[in-house]
């Protein structure tokens, strides 16, 4: 009886041990990772009231596990801390900035307007039905293009920047393949769902 106890409290230390080692392994292999990632898009907004909105971006790219980083800056309240992010972007590894904005919208336009690096607008409904902010991003002078997307449009833009990195890396392509393959999905089941709805004359 004692040497069972034995056998199977020796069994149970090691397999404790075991699992230590194991999870050891596991947590230090993805604090490496983790720490080797760089962000490749990087998501600035004007005010962090912005956030709801521009969350649709950072869920995409989470989604489509490209590593980014999201800050608040505010071309009016601190010009020199934006003037900073743009010019030190390409150098920080930096391939693609989504860039919110409501109202009197300057921010993505004078970040693009710093730095090389392709800038998405988002244009943000905060007053005017958001058109003061899709007018003042959109319309930009020749030479300092922002690639501007729908009001509120966050998800797009997130859409856009997988869609730019993937000509360049074929996993992030094929995952935005897939992307696009799923919606077409939900609209052959939104039919077939239309279907379920009966009308008296409906023909089709």
């Amino acid at each position: 009886t004692i040497s069972i106890w034995m056998f199977r409290t020796s069994k149970l230390i090691n397999s404790f041990y075991w699992k230590i080692i194991v999870s050891s392994i596991w947590w230090i292999t993805f604090a490496k990772k983790n720490n080797q990632m760089k962000p490749l898009v990087s998501i600035i907004m004007g005010s962090t009231s912005d956030y709801p909105v521009m969350e649709k971006a950072a869920n995409f790219l989470n989604e489509m596990e490209i590593p980014f980083e999201i800050n608040a800056l505010s071309a009016h309240r601190t010009p020199e801390q934006v003037e900073k992010f743009a010019k030190n972007a390409h150098d920080n590894g930096i391939k693609i900035i989504i860039a919110g904005a409501g109202m009197a919208a300057h921010l993505p336009g004078v970040v693009a307007a710093m730095t090389p690096i392709p800038v998405i607008g988002v244009p943000i409904k905060a007053s005017l039905d958001g058109l003061d902010a899709l007018l003042a991003i959109v319309q930009m002078p020749p030479g300092i293009p922002v690639a501007t997307v729908a009001i509120n449009g966050a998800l797009n833009a997130g859409v856009l920047a997988a869609q730019m990195l993937g000509t360049n890396d074929a996993e992030i392509f094929n995952k935005t393949v897939s992307y696009k393959e799923n919606l077409k999905g939900k609209i052959v089941k939104a039919n077939e769902d239309l279907k379920q709805h009966q009308f008296k004359f409906r023909v089709s």
